[in-house]
């Protein structure tokens, strides 16, 4: 009778400390991955977009696991979707561009 109660003692902690894990850990680690599958799902030709490694450029064309992005005049990159970390909006055309003055 002992042995019973002293394995619930043991395993209750253990689930406490799973279900802690699971809020706190995993579960926004989903949400933020489906956030970004969303966001790499709606980017269409014409969106501006930043890559991991911190390129800024406009999709010319869109692949089935790649992105066309022109980074520069005429200088067109292929870029892996899982490689593109975030969408600018319409907000951000405002920001400088290499001479310092603001994008048109």
């Amino acid at each position: 009778m002992q042995a019973q109660g002293g394995l619930m003692g043991m395993l209750l902690p253990l689930g406490v400390f799973v279900v802690i894990f699971y809020f706190l850990i995993i579960r926004p680690q989903k949400k933020r991955q489906r956030k970004l599958e969303e966001m790499i799902a709606s980017i269409r030709p014409g969106d501006q977009v930043v890559t991991a490694g911190g390129f800024m450029g406009v999709v010319t064309g869109v692949k089935d696991d790649s992105f066309i992005l022109e980074v520069a005049d005429g200088v067109r990159v292929r870029i892996l979707k899982a490689s593109i970390q975030m969408k600018k909006h319409d907000s951000d055309a405002s920001v400088p561009d290499a001479s310092g003055k603001p994008a048109a």
